[in-house]
């Protein structure tokens, strides 16, 4: 059986004679089959480089956000730190606090918040501990996520004992405030406080306040702030103010000339409320000054402060 072949003539230029080739159909049929197998290879290949690419891109925004990540942990890192120390330091300034003010003293009941030392109560995260340790860099999301969690309880806790604080001492600024500590009227003290002879009766009798002898209209002063509660005319006092200071602190001035308040009102420290006078039973113009507590007469000079 013959070959199956095709003949393939070339014609050149100018004289040269032609040329005839014979090539077989299968051989041709085996270059068409090459060159399908060479042309899907290359398809492939352009796919395969532009998978790459693609790849190579999505790869390099991966490396990007993978630095972004780094910084943004690096940062807060040192956020945490930060804070771990500023905690620890307002822990120490706490204890310092309740040192000075017995807050933490258990006998007065007055640790509310939480303290150093107390059961159940974790320490706010130190920096030295959390936070300088090797390994840092390697720290994972839900360590990070952890210590977060521990300084906000921290932090919490801390407000909540610096709230008490803030409390105590704005108590004890209004406790201040009510402190009859200053001189009512300027002048000299001729009966003190306690036993003495009754200048009408001769008996040993208890003076229960200071007579602090003035001229006439000189002016008579709150010794702290307070609420007037009475104002008027008593017996032997004759014109008579009493001021309630709070915290069971009230102060009395009898033989008053002149009353510059009235019931109700608001005083201030150092502000004028009378005049000294010669009303009542008196034996000359005085300021027949008194400082009770819980109703109790007490010593006026144990809470004057001035000289």
């Amino acid at each position: 059986m013959a070959k199956k072949t095709l003949t393939l003539i070339v014609v050149p230029d100018h004289d040269a004679p032609v040329r005839r080739f014979q090539l077989e159909r299968s051989l041709l049929r085996h270059a068409a089959l090459g060159a399908g197998i060479a042309g899907v290879l290359a398809l492939a290949a352009v796919v395969h480089y532009f998978a790459l690419v693609r790849e190579a891109s999505e790869n390099r925004v991966l490396r990007d956000e993978n630095l972004t990540l780094r910084t943004q942990l690096k940062s807060i890192r040192e956020r945490m730190e930060h804070i771990g120390a500023t905690l620890e330091r307002v822990e120490r300034f706490d204890q310092k606090l309740r040192a000075v003010t017995l807050l933490s003293d258990p006998q007065r009941n007055l640790a509310l918040g939480p303290t150093a030392g107390e059961p159940g109560v974790t320490p706010a995260p130190s920096a030295e501990t959390e936070f300088t340790r090797p390994g840092l860099a390697s720290e994972t999301p839900r360590n990070l996520a952890s210590k977060l969690d521990k300084l906000s309880d921290s932090a919490t806790r801390q407000e909540k004992s610096l709230q008490e604080l803030q409390s105590y001492f704005l108590d004890q600024k209004s406790r201040l405030a009510s402190t009859p500590s200053v001189w009512p009227a300027r002048g000299w003290v001729t009966s003190d406080f306690g036993q003495r002879l009754d200048p009408y009766t001769a008996e040993r009798v208890m003076h229960e306040g200071l007579d602090i002898a003035a001229p006439h209209g000189k002016e008579v002063v709150a010794p702290s702030d307070g609420t007037v509660i009475f104002a008027g005319l008593e017996g032997g006092y004759g014109n008579v103010l009493v001021i309630d200071h709070g915290y069971g602190v009230k102060t009395r001035f009898g033989h008053l000339s002149k009353l510059e308040v009235k019931t109700g009102d608001r005083v201030k420290r150092g502000q004028l409320v009378g005049a000294v006078g010669n009303t009542g039973r008196s034996t000359g113009p005085h300021l027949h000054y008194e400082v009770r507590v819980n109703g109790i007469p007490e010593n006026p000079r144990k809470f004057i402060l001035e000289e």
